[in-house]
């Protein structure tokens, strides 16, 4: 039976592939235009950065948008202008990519690990109060694989207890909730641009807010300090140069008239996906209908139970699916606290005292999820037909059906 799989030298269930990035001659020639011109760099002659802020800002329901080099140097940005001194606390949660996390330390800040919902694998809103201290001083709640927060509560709490509320919104562009573009609803939203989000122009991050006062700090501190009032050679903050080129802005500006029609497609392809995977036994979606009017699935996670199919640790499973042509991953291996970065606390970790410990710290939903359930189908896979979603769930009971059918679960290969 083990021969019908894939991995194990039978037919693949998915045949095709899913390109990623997507791009035409536009954006080729957007980008030659820039090379033609010779100004490739800041200041930015050409008015391309700005011009992408802007439409970028306009596209979420913002008012303002400060772009630079990536989405970790925009989060930190934001948690810099926000008010973070050493020592303070902000509360993230420990399923998530580093740079949530890591951006609090190198801002000089305490992270804070609290749980994630086990029906989201987003921060769970009823236990974040219980982490709140005199020391706390903002939630970073992440729209992780571009399924919204439970941004009521959220904010609730962060009104009630005078917190700063930065919205991790790297996996989220084009997702909403309650109508609303996510990153547009706490103090500040920040996006990444990395190679495999679902806006994209290989590397490349924007913070936006409504604060005019947190606009102009982070415009500042991505600009070397300058300030508009200022000469070239004034510089106001500490800041460096975390500046967007104008070929990645005009790369962006040519991919983001993709991206509403793209994230149709990604959330439509999600909600069939749920449906087809809730009637295989052992496979549960994570749930919608937490105010996500829009999800744009840069992942698309569902849980698995290896207890329905003859045991097959979730590693075995996943290379199982990917050898049937479906872009899969496992997803993280452990939750972040159990990271060097935490467990020995690396001597440039200065802001944290010594008081700080995560060597018992324990999230059972995140080691769960890491262990044992999630796995994750990529965003590029999303983009696919109706007709390519039935093929990823005919190839999950394709692997059902023969391990069942088989005395002992296959070892690792």
């Amino acid at each position: 039976m083990l021969s019908q799989l894939a991995l194990h030298g039978g037919p693949k269930t998915v045949q095709k592939l899913f390109p990623w990035p997507i791009f035409d001659e536009g954006e080729v020639e957007a980008v030659a235009d820039v090379v033609r011109s010779g100004q490739w760099g800041n200041p930015d002659c050409t008015g391309l950065v700005e011009a992408f802020e802007q439409e970028f800002a306009k596209y979420c329901g913002a008012k303002y948008a400060v772009s630079c080099v990536n989405g970790s140097v925009s989060l930190r940005l934001a948690l810099i202008v926000c008010g973070l001194q050493p020592g303070d606390e902000v509360i993230v949660p420990p399923y998530t990519f580093i740079a949530t996390v890591s951006t609090v330390i190198e801002a000089n800040g305490v992270p804070v690990f609290v749980d994630i919902d086990p029906e989201t694998y987003n921060l769970d809103a009823t236990k974040i109060e219980a982490a709140i201290t005199s020391r706390t001083k903002a939630i970073i709640p992440v729209h992780f694989a571009g399924q919204a927060c439970d941004m009521d509560a959220i904010l609730d709490i962060a009104g009630r207890h005078k917190l700063r509320v930065i919205e991790d919104a790297a996996h989220a562009h084009g997702a909403e909730y309650k109508g609303r573009k996510l990153g547009t609803l706490g103090d500040a939203g920040s996006f990444s641009f990395q190679s495999s989000k679902n806006l994209t122009s290989g590397e490349g991050g924007m913070v936006i807010t409504n604060d005019p006062e947190l606009y102009r700090k982070m415009a500042s501190l991505r600009n070397v300090g300058r300030l508009p009032e200022g000469q070239w050679y004034d510089h106001f903050l500490p800041g460096c140069n975390y500046r967007l080129t104008p070929m990645q802005a005009v790369l962006l500006s040519s991919q983001l008239k993709r991206l509403d029609d793209q994230t149709r497609r990604r959330d439509d392809n999600g909600l069939l996906l749920n449906e087809l995977l809730s009637e295989i036994e052992g496979i549960t979606p994570l749930s919608r209908g937490h105010g996500e009017t829009v999800h744009c699935h840069h992942l698309y996670i569902f849980k698995y139970d290896p207890a329905h199919f003859n045991g097959l640790p979730k590693n075995e499973f996943v290379d199982m699916l990917a050898a049937e042509g479906v872009p899969c991953f496992r997803g993280y291996p452990h939750p972040l606290y159990k990271q060097p970065l935490f467990q020995e606390k690396f001597f440039m970790c200065y802001a944290l005292p010594d008081s700080v410990s995560y060597a018992d710290t324990v999230c059972p939903v995140a080691e769960q999820a890491c262990a044992e359930e999630a796995v994750w189908i990529l965003q590029h896979a999303m983009l696919g037909t109706a007709e390519d979603m039935v093929a990823f769930a005919k190839a999950i009971r394709k692997i059902q059906t023969v391990v069942r059918a088989s005395e002992k679960v296959p070892k690792s290969v």
